[in-house]
């Protein structure tokens, strides 16, 4: 005769416990690990079977599998699944390794006109070409296969990221240059807010120009929002273009003000005209701190024979490293301008363009805001 099955008595910690009853309570767990939990928990409240079972809709002998594998292996690992023999992978690890060098070379370089791989294209060409690189396990390779495989080397060929190459040798020098110039902003700061003078006066400006500003306009008005109907302004798809223009603008960094030009071109005939700009500004004993890329007009031999031309000392230029004009304060003004004034703008004429740009300057001028650099200005003290 049979005896009375005996309650096993299962031992868990507290951190095993605490880490139980977060698992039972989960909801982005596997339901499998959730239930699992739920076991253990319930089983260690009041150990047996058949009244778990019952509490959590379960077969009492799923729960005693459950509570076996936990004194076995302990009470975590008997969460997941036991692993299982499956059927036997048919692409060998070789193949595997041979198709993920083929994903990292280029489809062009294997005689295909596509810059990059499709997974289809990849599969299809590891298909024809597999057997004969000796991998004929590749012969009926499919796409979702291929997706598999990269997935787990997390290589995705048909993607690009973009980065870029550092081309100035003299990158760092540069840059100590640039935040040299910010950390005498600041010192000039300091200086005017208490008040003091500073032998001659000098002024620190940043340049640059957005080139390419889209003079559009519009084919039908647009449609104003209506409450209950639509909650946008409604503007038609079509547009007429009328040319672009470019923007020279200079930031002054101590009092915020910006200098600003537009015209339709941007050469070294038009920076000369924005550097007469800034000198008639200024008071003639005023030196005059550029802040710059190295944009061809800002270097060229028209530019440098202006510049000649001006009494010493009164211009001083700092370029910007190569690559490097994020570094230059007035890019955050150009990207502040056109997200506020520029974004979605549409005029008649180029002529209407130029005026609601220096508008939209006159806007700025009227509550000018000081900039400020912080980015390693300590490195620079």
């Amino acid at each position: 005769m049979a005896g009375w099955r005996r309650a096993v008595e299962l031992a868990m910690s507290d951190e095993e416990i605490a880490t139980l009853a977060a698992l039972s309570r989960s909801r982005t767990e596997l339901a499998s690990r959730v239930s699992r939990a739920q076991m253990l928990l319930a089983y260690r409240e009041n150990p047996s079977f058949c009244a778990v079972g019952q509490r959590l809709g379960v077969h009492h002998q799923t729960v005693q599998r459950c509570v076996e594998r936990a004194l076995a292996d302990g009470p975590l690992a008997a969460l997941d699944d036991r692993p299982r023999p499956g059927r036997e992978p048919t692409i060998t690890p070789e193949a595997k390794a041979w198709l993920v060098s083929l994903a990292c070379d280029k489809a062009k370089d294997h005689g295909y006109p596509h810059e990059l791989w499709t997974t289809r294209l990849l599969a299809r060409h590891a298909r024809e070409h597999g057997p004969a690189a000796g991998h004929g396990c590749l012969a009926k390779l499919v796409q979702g296969t291929v997706c598999k495989i990269l997935g787990q080397e997390e290589i995705k060929p048909h993607k690009v990221r973009y980065y870029l190459e550092n081309r100035d040798a003299e990158f760092e020098q540069k840059m100590a240059e640039i935040l040299c110039v910010y950390r005498e902003v600041e010192v000039l700061k300091k200086a005017a807010a208490k008040g003091k003078r500073r032998g001659k006066p000098v002024t620190i400006v940043s340049c640059d120009e957005k080139p390419g500003i889209q003079a559009i306009a519009t084919t039908a008005p647009d449609l104003p929002p209506k409450p209950g109907i639509h909650a946008t302004f409604a503007r038609d798809h079509e547009y007429k273009r009328h040319g672009t223009l470019s923007l020279l603008a200079g930031i002054d960094l101590l009092s915020g003000k910006v200098h600003a030009l537009v015209k339709d071109r941007h050469r070294s005939r038009e920076f000369i005209e924005f550097l007469r700009l800034i000198d008639a500004a200024y008071p003639p004993n005023t030196a005059i701190k550029l802040i710059l890329d190295n944009h061809s007009a800002h270097i060229s031999r028209e530019t440098r024979a202006w510049l000649a031309t001006r009494p010493s000392g009164r211009f001083e230029l700092t370029f910007t490293p190569k690559h490097g004009s994020w570094l230059n304060l007035i890019e955050g003004f150009f990207s502040k301008f056109a997200r506020s004034v520029l974004r979605h703008i549409r005029v008649a004429s180029k002529h209407e363009l130029r005026e609601r740009i220096m508008a939209g300057i006159d806007d700025v001028n009227r509550h000018p805001v000081i900039h400020t650099w912080s980015y390693k200005l300590a490195e620079a003290a």
